[in-house]
């Protein structure tokens, strides 16, 4: 079978592909099926966090398949537990629900809010305000919460009750979160947008504002959590305590796997029969999750703030790099000379795999990427970008 020739005709174009098919991995280096190797600096878009084939992820996941790999949530399942309680250590969080994505993670996330302030306050408390350059997901409502008007476009009539501020200016948030909202909802490293951080002073004025006005402050960590910035959670390092985060990609290591977490106001918010998900927790994935966790060390994280520190002294120093911005291993390159999507085809045809974001080149290595292939990455980089 012709694999690119049957993906056009039988899958629904959606989806730009790069002219390559990937067939092995291991760690950061990936195979396409004409034997050629690459360095992964791209991980699945943030997803291969600890790279391909991390044995306690295959021997987890493996001896979960051999047990049993689908249930329902109509019985308790261990290693759904198990990870609730590993998410609960590890952060302080009082309650989580199991989904299968970063949308719906966040979808659940803006569901609680929603019902979190119909409880307290009644009717007309609705509206959710994000920030213009965000990005939630491509479902209706997180389409809609997303701040990209290029994403609203086509879906007519989009849900109501959203609106956006601009990022870093905390006089427009409070103007636009008004008495009808019940929940901002922010990215600390806005990804899709440009992997841009925001400032450190907006996000805890934005926690105290949302806190005077008994607004749930809701941060998705979609893409920057699960040690990605170099600490488990990006919100760590703002030294805030969001009412509800929400997180998918890499923290199940490459199966399917969203978590909203709420802390105390709205802990018990989901009652038995307001939201449901019929693979949300599997058990497979959960046990992926764990393993996952547990490779999530503090010498890991901290490594993870050295080699971004060392990709981005050896970026800065490149002649058509004109900035850096991001946090952690989640690195977005402004060029000159030569634009994203070109910079992006030029080093993989030389072996490097990268994204982007907007005008930008983004790097999203694994995190346990050795520095030999840290090395060998910038040095293609380099060839490309000198």
């Amino acid at each position: 079978m012709d694999v690119k020739t049957a993906d056009k005709k039988f899958i629904a174009n959606t989806y730009a592909r790069a002219d390559v098919v990937f067939v092995d991995g291991n760690g950061s280096l990936l195979t396409d099926d004409c034997g050629k190797k690459y360095i992964d600096f791209g991980s699945g878009i943030a997803v291969n966090v600890l790279g391909h084939k991390y044995a306690p992820w295959v021997k987890a996941v493996t001896e979960q398949a051999g047990k049993i790999a689908h249930t329902s949530n109509l019985y308790y399942s261990e290693p759904c537990v198990r990870l609730a309680v590993k998410l609960n250590e590890r952060t302080g969080m009082k309650k989580v629900f199991f989904s299968n994505s970063g949308a719906e993670a966040n979808e659940c996330a803006i569901k609680c809010a929603r019902k979190y302030s119909f409880d307290k306050y009644g009717v007309g408390r609705g509206k959710i305000v994000s920030l213009k350059g965000s990005f939630h997901g491509r479902t209706m409502a997180t389409l809609t919460a997303t701040g990209q008007e290029v994403f609203h476009n086509y879906f007519f009539p989009f849900p109501t009750g959203f609106d956006y501020a601009e990022p870093n200016d905390i006089e427009d948030l409070k103007e636009k979160a008004d008495k009808e909202t019940c929940a901002v909802m922010i990215e600390l490293v806005q990804g899709e947008g440009g992997v841009v951080a925001l400032n450190r002073d907006f996000v805890k004025k934005t926690e105290e504002f949302c806190r005077e006005k008994d607004i749930l402050l809701i941060v998705d960590e979609v893409q920057t959590g699960n040690g990605r910035t170099g600490s488990l959670y990006a919100y760590m390092q703002y030294g805030i305590k969001p009412d509800i985060v929400t997180t998918a990609k890499g923290l199940a290591g490459g199966l399917p796997l969203g978590a909203t977490m709420m802390w105390d106001k709205c802990e018990n918010t989901l009652s038995s029969g307001t939201h449901g998900s019929t693979f949300g927790g599997n058990p497979v994935a959960c046990a992926g999750a764990c393993a996952v966790l547990d490779g999530l060390t503090d010498s890991l994280l901290e490594s993870v703030k050295k080699k971004a520190t060392l990709i981005r002294d050896a970026l800065l120093k490149m002649k058509k790099v004109k900035s850096v911005s991001g946090a952690g291993l989640m690195i977005g390159i402004e060029t000159e000379g030569i634009t994203a999507a070109d910079a992006v085809k030029e080093l993989r045809d030389k072996g490097l795999i990268v994204l982007t974001a907007k005008n930008k080149i983004r790097l999203l290595p694994a995190l346990n990427i050795s520095d030999e292939e840290v090395e060998a990455g910038l040095k293609i980089m380099n060839e490309v970008l000198k």
